[in-house]
């Protein structure tokens, strides 16, 4: 083998490894679009997974067709993998806030297929090439299919670490294109001598890096705009932080949180979620000197826990560092929150909320958990029975807890489960809901060790909304929505109970919002 064949055979090692790494980017990104938008995580990283290796089956079956022109065939694989890969995101927003439902769906599934198909044709291809180039048809596929799987994990480690924190979705996809189109180019470089009109193929990669360069300068800016149609009120912060989308919008004085496109907060109702959140558990408790707060980044339960002068010591557990450090600083959550997060009584720690309780050895008087409904297996966990007998066991004997459990009206089912997921673990409880009007009919759960006589709470603090002589009222639920036995065709069921074995409760949250 010359030496112009020994940098060419060295070479094709190389690139199936880079456009392995870019296949593996584009498989995660195309499973985490289908998380955010669609939701499910569990189900979107399944399906797309599915579908692309799918893709990579037909592609990989096609390729057997391709037996002249290897390297130009190849080069035209990437252009399109760079093109179609490259504006996927960008699409992605642009479909979910013009076309009707359920076509984000379609697209999102359909690019997987084509994307997964594309990379299927390149290994085969390569190997063949490495073959003609005389390395034997054994050691070249060997060594190409060890170059396959090493940019298998590289490629997920940088979508993990670098390439979703620091540049986002969109970026990310037009970045990954870029590096697609580049070891195309390079390859039409080094088999010039063997490529016919050599100037158009350069030309057409020409082009596709023009669009990328301008989709990778102003994609993200256009796809904003696209985004800002899925909220009611113009965004004012949109920051994607290593766990998740975080978007501030505001209208009129009404300044709305949202992660990962569920709304957290609004400013004209907050205190009616937060109060019937914090004191009742507050007036159940026998002391407060000690309060955890598992969720509640944004500091405003943290605010209300604040108003008991006996309260000692806070400790806010909150996954994200970027929610905190946005509720610290941007002046609309500010005037929420009375700049609590930075009192000196208030301890923050970066760390899931399960984790924590399996490691801690305090004991609390107050627990308050504020977490994001269970619309993914990340945060069904924290709705589980072993995730309730650990904020139980970390409840002093005379302490109470409260846990935000979504709405009895248009999620029924899953607020009793919750309810009957934490009596599960041997503690009394008592149910509340309230009319959040951002939200709609809001559910809680108040937990204890000690028996919950509602007739004898009393709050002991300046509140906007809530009054002792309300509280009972609030224990009461109407007929549509009052569900301690579940009725199915007639007949009563056992509530079920979640847990990390039989996570059910994702199927329920899926099934009752849907339509929503």
């Amino acid at each position: 083998m010359d030496h112009q064949a020994v940098n060419q055979s060295k070479f094709i090692y190389w690139a199936s490894g880079i456009v392995s790494i870019c296949g593996i980017v584009f498989e995660v990104l195309f499973g985490a679009l289908g998380s955010y938008i669609l939701g499910d995580g569990v189900k979107q990283y399944t399906l797309t997974i599915s579908l692309f290796l799918t893709g990579m089956g037909v592609g990989a079956s096609l390729s057997e067709k391709v037996l002249k022109r290897l390297i130009v065939a190849f080069v035209y694989i990437e252009f399109l993998v760079a093109l179609i890969g490259g504006f996927s995101s960008f699409a992605m927003f642009g479909i979910t806030a013009f076309s009707p439902a359920g076509s984000d769906a379609v697209f999102l599934y359909l690019i997987t297929f084509i994307v997964g198909g594309l990379t299927g044709v390149e290994l085969p291809i390569l190997i063949r090439k490495a073959n003609e180039l005389g390395v034997s048809l054994n050691r070249s596929t060997a060594r190409v299919l060890f170059s396959d799987y090493a940019g298998g994990l590289i490629g997920g480690l940088l979508f993990v670490f670098f390439l979703r924190p620091y540049l986002g979705m969109v970026k990310t996809a037009f970045f990954v294109g870029l590096i697609n189109i580049t070891v195309a180019l390079v390859v039409l470089w080094l088999f010039r001598k063997d490529i016919k009109k050599l100037i158009l193929h350069f030309s057409v990669g020409t082009i596709i890096v023009i669009l990328l360069l301008a989709g990778f300068i102003f994609g993200e800016e256009m796809a904003f705009t696209f985004e800002q149609k899925l909220y009611k009120d113009p965004i004012i912060h949109l920051e994607e932080s290593k766990y998740q989308k975080i978007i501030l919008t505001e209208d009129e004085g009404d300044v709305r949180l949202y992660l990962d496109g569920q709304l957290q907060l609004s400013s004209i109702d907050e205190f009616r979620y937060h109060e019937l959140l914090v004191h009742p558990t507050f007036a159940q408790a026998e002391e407060h000197k000690q309060v955890l707060i598992l969720g509640g980044g944004d500091g405003v339960a943290a605010k209300e826990a604040l108003k008991y002068e006996d309260v000692e010591s806070i400790t806010l557990v909150d996954l994200d560092p970027a929610v905190v450090q946005l509720a610290k600083q941007n002046r609309w959550l500010l005037d929420l929150n009375e700049g609590s997060l930075d009192n000196e009584k208030v301890q923050v720690v970066h760390m899931d909320a399960f984790e924590y309780l399996e490691q801690s050895e305090k004991w609390f008087d107050v627990i308050l958990v504020d977490l994001p409904d269970p619309n993914n297996e990340s945060l069904n966990k924290l709705y589980t029975k072993e995730f309730y007998s650990l904020v139980r066991n970390h409840t002093n004997p005379g302490g109470a807890f409260m846990v935000q459990a979504t709405s009895p009206v248009f999620a029924t089912d899953v607020y009793w489960t919750i309810s009957n997921t934490i009596a599960s673990t041997g503690v009394h409880t008592e149910n509340f809901h309230t009319d959040v009007p951002s939200f709609g009919n809001w559910g809680f759960v108040l937990g204890s060790r000690n028996p919950i006589e509602v007739e004898n709470l009393t709050i002991q603090v300046d509140t906007r909304y809530l009054t002792t002589k309300m509280l009972e009222g609030l224990t009461y639920f109407g007929k549509d929505e009052d569900a301690e036995i579940i009725q199915a065709d007639g007949e009563k069921v056992e509530i079920p109970v979640n847990s990390l074995i039989d996570p059910i409760l994702i199927q329920l949250y899926e099934n009752a919002w849907k339509y929503y």
